[in-house]
């Protein structure tokens, strides 16, 4: 009866502390490091070109020249348009001297009338002759003008001090009407663009000063700021075009240099958890906390801030000394006991 007794009593067992990693939260505050590298351009630039087509028959600059306001940058072949503005001036001859011939005759035609000695219809015609003879002068000076604009055009000069940065075509080469042949910089502001990965542009941060250096001469240091942002995102390359503002002028700084750019920047105190914490709920991200006095953990939604190597930083869902758990969450449950790996039941 005893053994009976025994097989019917309940046998119950407390379930025993599941033995996990703890981490208890604390804030600290986050110093990042982000270093590209880009492209000193000029900050305004002009890319020259004859307004005719035709063939170049001299490049008169090399890349890297500075040329005043005026100077000769190239020579197209002008031979028609010599040719064109020789007729223009023997035209314009012509124009003048029928001009005067028209007035002379309207002279003597007044005289002869004064007198009698011919017909109102007579002076009517060389008066007629005299406007003819206007129009054509003004069509010739227009002729002349216009053959020498395209004289003119044959010759490209620069329209302000500028700097050659490329020659974009050669001596013998045909180009056409506003086809580009030379790329200029206006003035002697640079500027350092940089290609920044759309994911750095998520979180606003506040950018001072930025550390910039030369590839090719790392010691040699010098600052710039932000000074535009491109409203696009390039699709193939998921990147962002930055524009930064380089303020000392460096002897060593010219058009094309590879340039470094470096940016610290200390972010507001957030909460760090090793990224084995991380758990889920079909409403996104989650951890597993610990209740001090019971030691029974629940399962409680954060919001992610961003990614790193290793950990995750929160923007919300944690305080400062909470205990999460760090390994072992798959083995929890809601309720479920737990106790510090290590530690004796």
């Amino acid at each position: 009866m005893c053994a009976a007794l025994m097989l019917a009593a309940p046998f119950a067992q407390a379930e025993a502390p599941l033995p996990v990693e703890l981490f208890t939260t604390k804030s600290s505050t986050q110093t990042l490091t982000f270093s590209l590298t880009g492209e000193v351009v000029a900050r305004d630039t002009l890319r020259a070109s004859f307004p005719s087509g035709g063939r170049i028959a001299q490049m008169q600059v090399e890349e890297g020249d500075d040329v005043e306001k005026g100077a000769v940058l190239a020579q197209m072949d002008s031979v028609q348009q010599a040719q064109a503005l020789r007729a223009a001036q023997a035209g314009l001859s012509t124009a003048q001297a029928n001009h005067t011939q028209a007035i002379e005759d309207l002279d003597r035609q007044d005289t002869l009338l004064e007198r009698g000695a011919t017909t109102r219809i007579s002076r009517d015609s060389a008066e007629d002759a005299l406007r003819i003879a206007e129009g054509a002068l003004t069509q010739a000076n227009a002729d002349l003008d216009r053959a020498q604009r395209a004289l003119d055009d044959t010759t490209l000069t620069a329209p302000s001090k500028a700097t050659v940065i490329k020659r974009l075509a050669e001596p013998g080469q045909v180009v056409g009407a506003a086809q580009p042949v030379l790329e200029l910089a206006l003035g002697r502001q640079i500027d350092a663009v940089f290609d920044m990965p759309e994911v750095l542009m998520a979180t606003p941060r506040s950018i001072d000063d930025i550390d910039l250096s030369l590839i090719d001469r790392p010691d040699t240091h010098f600052t710039g700021t932000l000074r535009e942002v491109s409203p696009l995102v390039d699709a193939a390359a998921g990147t962002v075009a930055v524009k930064i503002t380089i303020k000392e002028t460096d002897p060593f700084i010219t058009y094309g240099d590879a340039i470094r750019g470096t940016v610290t920047v200390t972010d507001a105190p957030r909460i760090t958890l090793p990224y084995t914490a991380m758990s889920a709920t079909v409403d996104g991200p989650a951890v597993w906390v610990v209740d001090p006095d019971t030691m029974s953990v629940s399962l409680r939604a954060i919001t992610v801030e961003r990614y790193e190597t290793g950990r995750i930083i929160l923007s919300d869902g944690l305080e400062e000394n909470e205990q999460v758990v760090a390994r072992g969450a798959q083995l929890l449950y809601p309720g479920r006991v737990v106790r510090a790996a290590g530690e004796s039941q």
